[in-house]
């Protein structure tokens, strides 16, 4: 499958690095949008976006790297910003204004907006980005939906957003196999087809029809920043799933080739992952902090 195209809707901030005096563009969809470019798909980005240099940065960015966000929406207030430091390499964030505008304000999709999200083969988001209910009317498009529900689900939470989501990683590092497992068939059983739990160093795990596979981590030689580690492996997931299609669907009837295509997947994603712990903030870009340095 040559042709793969992912939008990705809802956050985008920038993680001003205290440690540095340096902020990065970012945000889980923003981030999935670059390391699907850098996969070698095409992305398109929507989301909200305050009226401050913030905001600016993010967008200059997306400009830069050929990623569309024209369907973006622009509101007045600050945009989206994170609070970083690094210890050890290792990424700690010490706070955010939890969205800035984007959780006040709704997306109000238009049919505009639905008829340009039917032309992308699929939707990615996440639990940071306000989108909740919006979730029914998305999945009326036809176009299946990626979830990524970090590590702060809980089962009313599951219950609610899984029957619109085709594919959902869970953040498991901080439990053990027997309760991975279990928060994994919740997402199951509640109607996500495929649940990805990843466990950090440990590697990452794949819930399909009832059976779990397994694919080593792939430790990167060079760490400077593991900022953006779980969105990569998901991002170059979900761009092996499709392209080892040869329809273009996330999931086929044939469950050989199914079992050959996630476990690539799985590779594939750890093998990015570990790539991109080599780049300073999630992706690069970096400029001087603007704005707000506290909470």
């Amino acid at each position: 499958m040559k042709r793969c195209k992912i939008i990705a809707i809802g956050d985008n901030v920038c993680d001003k690095y205290l440690s540095r005096g340096i902020m990065y563009p970012g945000g889980q969809c923003v981030n999935t949008c670059v390391y699907v470019k850098m996969n070698g798909a095409e992305a398109a980005y929507l989301g909200k976006y305050g009226n401050d240099d913030v905001a600016d940065c993010v967008h200059n960015t997306l400009v830069k790297l050929g990623i569309d966000d024209s369907h973006c929406r622009m509101f007045e207030g600050e945009n989206g910003f994170a609070l970083v430091t690094l210890i050890n390499s290792d990424r700690v964030f010490l706070g955010s204004n939890k969205g800035g505008i984007a959780k006040e304000n709704s997306f109000n999709f238009t049919d505009e907006d639905f008829s340009y999200i039917k032309d992308f083969q699929l939707i990615y988001t996440n639990l940071n980005s306000y989108i909740e209910n919006d979730l029914e009317k998305l999945k009326e498009t036809g176009v299946p939906i990626a979830y990524d529900f970090s590590t702060r689900w809980t089962d009313e939470y599951l219950e609610k957003i899984c029957p619109y989501v085709t594919i959902a990683i869970l953040s498991c590092a901080h439990l053990d196999e027997k309760n991975r497992e279990i928060e994994m068939r919740k997402a199951q059983e509640n109607g996500v087809k495929i649940v990805l739990g990843t466990v950090g160093e440990d590697g990452s795990y794949v819930l399909y029809k009832n059976k779990f596979y397994y694919a080593e981590a792939v430790h990167a030689d060079d760490v400077i920043d593991t900022m953006g580690a779980g969105d990569s492996y998901f991002s170059a997931f979900l761009c092996s799933l499709l392209e080892t299609s040869e329809a273009g669907e996330l999931i086929e009837e044939d469950n050989n080739k199914m079992e050959t295509r996630l476990l690539t997947a799985m590779n594939q994603g750890a093998a990015f992952a570990a790539k991109v712990c080599s780049i300073e903030g999630a992706f690069g870009y970096g400029v001087p902090i603007v704005g707000k340095t506290e909470i």
